[in-house]
């Protein structure tokens, strides 16, 4: 109960000073279709629940609200302590060009988008030292406090946070100030399905701040990050701690605890199962339960350090215990295994867009949804396609049940469409040839050596901030051959970052054979037109069968667009759906290990989705999940067919 106390304190601490008690002046941009979630938003409390649930501390304070913001041409604002003129106000953490932000604007790389608030240091936190946390911000931000620089960062899809107490003011309001530079698809950063100029499967820009904003308070010595990892042969977990600021004498105490089902490290629970000391140790686990969909078994951890006996600093989080690996069954094809059986992994492409907030849910009960539904429906797995999620994403995702296979945000697209629209150098790099399922044919995107590396970079800050969440289980570097280079190295260096999963060089294609993993994409009907013997061999693309439902649409004109043309009514797109679903099985006794059906949701004018963009089904639920949980469960071979070889 004290920490619950604690935590709704904070969250009432979020409210900037006097202005929490005046009611703000913001009202959604736009007149395009929203979620219902949209009207629950708080502009002086959005997304108020802790960011960080595997390492929850009591002590922190949320930034999320109305901010001051302006865009601006390239070195035409004062950078720390000069006059802000302000266009307005935006709703943070909603990018500028969203419905959610109160803006709704376009920036471009001709522009900086300029960010502005007040905070004041609660008074209990005196003594301690301050650390500003940013969920994500797209794509390079800079950052000031009181006029003085704290840092600067790039990637739109990591957190990162710096330490601001010596710039902080001994009293008052302590002002914020953050610079953001987005050239999206004019340039080489990883950016997904983002471009300039909307159309088909490629979306609206997103610029700037787009995950929670917070406060927290910690002590000169204090736990930085830790990283489990179990081995369900020996019912161990093996536990690395990372800590700044300790002493001679100082001790780092590991513990596990009793978990369940749904476990939440914000309101920790359940007995001690195993103690030890050290920065790096390896605990016994009694009566190990593993970790599955069908069984998402949560332990909890909690992390502390001791100093002279007395706890001086301490994190409580979770993880699981489970293990992902290649099998080779009776029948001589290569399967994924999951707690040493294979298991048939089927799942929707999840892009993780919403028509209000973009690349941000409304709120956590949104964002919970779209993995709620996806296990209703009887699939056991997400593909989290181009986009990298807020940790409370994955946190669901591990609590509900369902495996993620993640992707890298892509640096480059071959679209004719949009690079029609680019920087003429930028398009004349992109125009790779993709030859889809071919062995043969397949070149290179021409990639800048600035942004080879900063793709390692990135990709690197992916791979560490997310590996600690047991749900994922398959990285996958490349796409259809989105800006796709060097591949085996790539995989390589995948690899080197995480040796416990799975990893699908290029989905879709070009085909290397350096990893575990061969992906064929198939539209609109599910095919099996090129066999790896010794890979794994999946479907990673299939269906998109398109509905668009009238009065749910991004584009009520009729621009829209679904593969292979539209059904009109939900009985002819479950018709279809079954009938894909009756040649996957086909597939799966002869060699198919897992598939990925095209969409979780509508997004913008494409409606291949499961729920329109506003979240409303367009099957039968019911229906939908027998046919679903039938594909999961089809024997791994034809007995007949295997009798005769």
């Amino acid at each position: 109960m004290k920490r619950l106390i604690v935590l709704l304190m904070a969250a009432a601490m979020a409210l900037p000073g006097a202005e929490a008690a005046k009611k703000p002046s913001w009202a959604p941009a736009g007149d395009n279709i929203k979620t219902r979630w949209a009207a629950e938003v708080d502009p002086q409390n959005p997304l108020p629940e802790y960011p960080r649930p595997q390492m929850v501390r009591p002590e922190w304070m949320s930034l999320n609200g109305l901010w001051n913001y302006a865009v601006a041409p390239l070195g035409k604002m004062p950078e720390a302590r000069g006059k802000f003129a302000p266009d307005g106000q935006i709703l943070v953490p909603f990018a500028v060009e969203s419905s959610l932000s109160g803006v709704g604007k376009f920036v471009g790389r001709e522009n900086l988008l300029w960010y502005e608030r007040t905070f004041t240091v609660p008074k209990g936190w005196a003594g301690k030292s301050v650390l500003l946390h940013f969920g994500a911000v797209d794509w390079k931000a800079e950052v000031w406090v009181n006029g003085t620089k704290v840092g600067e960062h790039t990637g739109g899809y990591t957190p990162f946070s710096f330490d601001i107490t010596a710039a902080l003011a001994k009293k008052g309001p302590q002002t914020l100030r953050v610079k953001v530079f987005d050239a999206t698809d004019q340039a080489w950063q990883p950016r997904g399905k983002q471009v300039a100029a909307p159309q088909g499967i490629w979306y609206t820009p997103v610029t700037g701040i787009w995950q929670t904003v917070w406060l927290e308070a910690v002590g000169p010595a204090h736990i930085d990050s830790y990283y489990a990892v179990s081995d369900i042969d020996a019912s161990s977990l093996k536990v690395s701690v990372k800590a700044k600021g300790l002493q001679a004498g100082d001790v780092v105490k590991v513990s596990l605890l009793e978990g369940g089902e749904g476990y939440s490290a914000e309101k920790p629970s359940g007995k001690v199962l195993a103690n030890a000391e050290g920065a790096e140790v390896t605990l016994s686990v009694p009566g190990l339960r593993t970790w599955s969909p069908d069984s998402p078994y949560l332990y909890g951890l909690r992390i502390a350090i001791l100093r002279g006996g007395k706890e001086i600093d301490a994190v409580d989080g979770y993880t699981a215990c489970r293990k992902i690996s290649r099998i080779r069954t009776n029948d001589g094809y290569n399967r994924i295994a999951l707690n040493g059986e294979a298991l048939f992994q089927f799942g929707p492409l999840d892009q993780g867009w919403w028509p209000d907030g973009l690349y941000t849910a409304p709120t956590d009960e949104a964002l919970r949804f779209d993995i709620e539904k996806t296990k209703a429906w009887g699939f056991n797995m997400i593909r989290k396609h181009i986009k990298v999620e807020p940790a409370r994403w994955y946190y669901w995702c591990d609590a509900i049940g369902l495996l993620v296979w993640q992707d890298m945000p892509c640096i480059a697209d071959h679209s004719k469409g949009v690079n029609a629209r680019r920087d003429p150098a930028i398009a004349r790099a992109q125009t790779n040839k993709w030859p889809n399922d071919s062995f043969i044919g397949g070149t290179d995107c021409i990639v800048p050596e600035w942004a080879k590396k900063n793709y390692y970079k990135e990709w690197s800050e992916i791979i560490a901030c997310l590996k600690g969440f047991p749900c994922i289980a398959v990285w996958v570097p490349f796409n259809e051959a989105w800006g796709q280079f060097d591949t085996p190295e790539v995989v390589a260096f995948t690899r080197e970052q995480d040796p416990t999963r799975l990893i699908n060089e290029a989905s879709g294609g070009n085909f290397h054979l350096s990893g575990d993993i061969q992906d064929i994409h198939h539209y609109p009907e599910p095919k099996m037109n090129a066999f790896e013997g010794k890979l794994i061999n999946v479907l990673g693309e299939y269906g998109g069968i398109g509905y668009p439902m009238s009065g749910h649409l991004w584009a009520p004109d009729g621009k829209n667009w679904g593969y292979g043309g539209y059904k009109t009514s939900s009985q002819a797109v479950m018709e279809q759906y079954e009938a894909f679903a009756d040649r996957l099985a086909v597939f799966i006794t002869t060699g198919c290990a897992a598939a990925v059906y095209t969409q979780t949701t509508d997004v913008e004018i494409e409606v291949n989705g499961l729920m329109t963009y506003d979240r409303v089904e367009k099957i039968d639920a019911e229906r939908l999940r027998k046919v679903n949980e039938k594909i999961i469960h089809t024997p791994l071979f034809d007995a007949k067919r295997f009798k005769k070889h």
